[in-house]
């Protein structure tokens, strides 16, 4: 009886390398190469090598090269992956409105076209279920795809790689675990000559540097724990660096916040600039509001009230607290000073001031003074006062929600206005809470609310 191989094609190629090494004739290789069968010169070889060592090496070889070595499903690794997948949260990128947990299928807009989320529930066909977790951590450590295909870096690649093979294991290994869902991959939708992924090895070259986080001797394990957090599975820079027109950002604009594309939020400065950052911010603040998404120094919205829910809520207050540890230290990069704002137009303000009185005061005080921690103050508030007014506009416009998490079960919410504001009272009440009450905010204007009402509301 012959035997039979799950493909005959990878039985081939690994019958061809052991013929290699066991010395047989070239023409013999060639002719294997080319037909596929063995028709001349056999009897040289079958005399150096007996045909069942030769079919057992050959067996060997394909087993090596095609058998996905299995994820290491113990509980406590297990536990350990689900854990760092939250802190990655893959789920948010991974599972679309009304889809399945880890299927993908999410759009992801860019200003290069549309992006999909791949499916990475262990489903063999559609998903990563053939994939050892050798190749899950090449595609980590490289933002490769098994088959060598360029990842785009809408997946945080830049940051992934800086993961420990321990970790990247035991993501791998609860990633198996999950359910299998057999949804086929959408086809990314990127315009030419976006949709040519050899255009990637530029941006690799400009962008990406691969390797492992390296610990700083000279800082504390609680620093170094909270810069591998930051630094590669939160991938915190996705959003807090300003990202340029090829779609990277520079090194040294790391964290000093920029506009999110296309979404048209603006991510706040995470350095020590305590005009937009966390310059005056203390450990606590910090903690609070990444983990319950309120503190005393405001709320989370926006994506980032997604990365709260989603994410940072699950993980412990140690983890939290290191990655509070590490932002703090991070230099101030803007040079901006404190200083008085523009002037106002005095019709402009007094129009706002009457807006404010009317719909804002009750909750946020005569004087922006809040009622903590639920109607975050807007006297000093730094979200309020950043160069750029698009959070202030959007919040006014489409209200601010907090998430709900286990540490804020139920939060306080605004309503929106943009239903009885028109752009001109918008801007006025925005220009109010910017430069009233000692804030050295900018003004707004009517044309830069405009812009804003059709932003993306996620």
């Amino acid at each position: 009886m012959k035997p039979t191989f799950r493909s005959p094609g990878t039985f081939r190629a690994a019958l061809i390398a052991v013929m290699k090494r066991l010395g047989a004739p070239a023409s013999l290789v060639s002719g294997l190469l080319v037909g596929g069968l063995i028709v001349a010169g056999s009897a040289a070889l079958l005399r150096a090598s007996p045909t069942p060592l030769l079919i057992a090496e050959a067996r060997a070889a394909e087993t090596a090269t095609t058998s996905a070595p299995g994820a290491d499903t113990r509980p406590d690794i297990v536990k350990r992956g689900e854990y760092l997948a939250r802190a990655g949260d893959c789920v948010a990128c991974h599972t679309a409105p009304r889809g399945k947990l880890f299927a993908g299928g999410l759009a992801m807009e860019t200003p290069f076209g549309t992006l999909y989320s791949p499916n990475i529930t262990p489903d063999a066909q559609f998903g990563i279920g053939t994939w050892s977790q050798d190749a899950f951590f090449k595609m980590m450590r490289t933002g490769r795809t098994p088959d060598g295909t360029l990842i785009y870096p809408a997946m945080p690649i830049a940051q992934y790689t800086k993961v420990t093979r321990e970790d990247s294991d035991a993501i791998f290994a609860f990633l198996k675990t999950v359910t299998p869902v057999r949804e086929p991959n959408r086809k990314h939708t990127l315009r030419f000559p976006f949709n040519q992924r050899k255009l990637l090895y530029g941006w690799r070259t400009l962008y990406f540097r691969e390797g492992e986080f390296q610990p700083d001797p000279t800082r504390s394990v609680e620093w170094n724990r909270g810069a591998y957090l930051v630094e590669g599975l939160g991938h915190c820079t996705m959003c807090h660096t300003k990202i340029n027109m090829l779609g990277g950002s520079s090194q040294s604009e790391q964290f000093a916040g920029g506009l999110i594309p296309v979404q048209n939020w603006y991510a706040p400065s995470l350095t020590s600039d305590k005009d937009g950052g966390l310059g005056d911010w203390s450990i606590k603040d910090i903690v609070d509001l990444l983990q319950a998404g309120i503190s005393d120094r405001g709320a989370v919205y926006g994506p980032m009230a997604e990365v709260t829910y989603h994410s940072l809520q699950y993980m412990t207050e140690e983890d939290v607290k290191a990655m509070a540890v590490y932002l703090k230290t991070l230099p101030d990069k803007s040079g901006r000073k404190s200083g008085p704002s523009a002037p106002t137009n005095t019709n402009v303000f007094a129009l706002g001031e009457k807006i404010y009185a009317d719909k804002c005061a009750l909750c946020h005080g005569a004087k922006g003074e809040g009622k903590l921690q639920h109607y975050p103050p807007l006297a000093g508030n730094q979200s309020i006062e950043m160069d750029s007014a698009v959070n202030p506009i959007r919040i006014v416009l489409n209200g601010g929600f907090p998430p709900g998490t286990m540490r804020n079960p139920e939060p306080y919410g605004m309503p929106p206005f943009g239903q009885e504001l028109n752009d001109t009272d918008a801007a006025a009440v925005v220009t109010y809470i910017r430069t009233a009450w000692g804030n050295h905010g900018q003004p707004v204007t009517s044309r830069q609310v405009n812009e804003l009402r059709n932003a993306p509301l996620h």
